[in-house]
């Protein structure tokens, strides 16, 4: 008789083989190649570089059309921007199988959206749209009767909402159903609140918009160019791609560019000037002392006697330097929220890129700093003109301004007798 000489595994109770649990996480490029490997020396990595070259073009290009078409359509743009970032948000946590026994529901979170944007919109250019159409009596009565019932409506519209998801609930599907509510308000956190700055600083000036945005723009390439060529050291283990000399060298070209490009765009009222109303034409107005170049002498063995600074380039170094050290950890966030997921990227809208929110993750970071700096260093404290009439406009009604207005009138006459 013929021995079986195999050896078989030892049983466990249950008769069957444990397996080690193995990892989620997804091992790093950086630790599978040599450290030392450069990816100038991978030529498979050529292809990408020049598709993400080619649709960069197209995208500076756009931009700067936008940029040149005025605040309305950059507002517009900051829109089509949201309503992208929301889609791809969206889709995330998204089950096919769940939404087919749940017709309507994703309209519910589109409901919740428009309803986050009429809020902050109608909170933010209130006083935009109210001196648009005060030369039409009617338009302006119904446009400041809107503005004063716009959180009623807006609280109701979320009202109508809430209970149109209490509505739709089904058995066996609660849990998938107010996941997906949680998820959708904190989509409508995320993408509200930065937007909401955003727009602050374009009708503060598209100085205050553009500058950041370019900072954050010339980071993201610089950190590239600088990583393809010469990164050897991993940053971190969120993005295995990105280098420290990637994450160096970017960082001076960024703070250099901070300082030249402020003097360039502070010598146009274009971008200077902040927008009072919703119309599209041509600004003029004071510049005002940051926008105003002071003249410093140079030593003997220049070329030139003096050099021309504006003061506006000095707080332009404070937003070099955020968008060059801070901005960049909104990238690695979400490195970190992707991977938690198991995506490589939110979307594919933009080639070589990813999608909108791949490119938006650390202008969110960077808009909410240049407002909060704006509002803290640049804005004077003492009140303006503009200032108390926004009240007068905002929280008066026509009656009562009118009431204003020959009060006013009595003690400007009574001061001249």
């Amino acid at each position: 008789m013929q021995k079986d000489h195999s050896v078989s595994a030892p049983a466990t109770p249950t008769g069957r083989v444990r397996h080690r649990r193995r990892s989620n996480e997804v091992p790093s490029e950086a630790s599978k190649a040599d450290k030392s490997h450069l990816l100038v020396n991978d030529r498979n990595k050529y292809r990408s570089m020049l598709i993400r070259a080619y649709s960069s073009i197209w995208m500076i290009g756009g931009f700067a059309f936008i940029i040149y078409m005025g605040h309305l359509y950059i507002w517009a743009m900051v829109v089509v921007i949201q309503i992208f970032m929301a889609r791809e948000l969206f889709s995330l946590l998204r089950r096919s199988h769940e939404d087919r026994q749940l017709p309507g529901f994703r309209l519910l979170n589109w409901h919740f959206f428009f309803t986050a944007m009429l809020f902050v919109y109608g909170r933010i250019l209130s006083q935009q749209l109210v001196n648009t159409v005060t030369s039409d009596k009617f338009l302006y009565r119904f446009v400041s009767g809107l503005m004063k019932y716009q959180m009623v409506i807006c609280y109701f519209l979320y009202i109508a909402g809430f209970m149109w998801f209490i509505l739709t609930l089904k058995k066996k599907m609660y849990k998938y159903q107010f996941g997906q509510y949680a998820w959708t308000h904190m989509i409508l956190i995320v993408v509200f609140t930065q937007s909401s700055f955003t727009v602050a600083n374009i009708f503060e000036g598209i100085f205050w918009f553009l500058l950041p945005a370019s900072l954050i723009v010339i980071n993201d390439i610089a950190a590239y160019f600088f990583g393809f060529f010469f990164g050897r050291t991993p940053l971190i283990k969120l993005s295995p791609k990105k280098t420290w000399e990637g994450f160096i060298g970017a960082s001076g070209a960024t703070i250099i560019s901070a300082f030249v490009l402020a003097n360039i765009m502070g010598r146009f009222q274009w971008l200077t000037c902040p927008r009072k109303d919703l119309s599209t034409g041509w600004l003029h107005c004071d510049p005002g002392p940051l926008f105003k170049p002071e003249y410093f002498s140079l030593p003997d063995g220049f070329p030139r006697k003096e050099v021309s600074i504006l003061p506006v380039q000095w707080h332009a170094l404070a937003l070099g330097l955020f968008a060059s050290i801070i901005a960049p950890f909104g990238g690695f966030f979400a490195s970190g929220f992707k991977r938690a997921f198991k995506i490589k990227d939110f979307g594919d809208s933009i080639p070589g890129h990813g999608g909108i929110t791949d490119r938006m993750d650390c202008q969110m970071v960077m808009a909410v700093f240049a407002y909060i700096y704006h509002q803290s260093f640049i804005v004077r404290e003492s009140y303006s003109v503009e200032m108390i009439l926004d009240q007068i406009l905002r929280n008066l009604s026509f009656e009562e301004q009118l009431a204003l207005y020959m009060k006013l009138g009595q003690i400007f006459h009574g001061r001249e007798i």
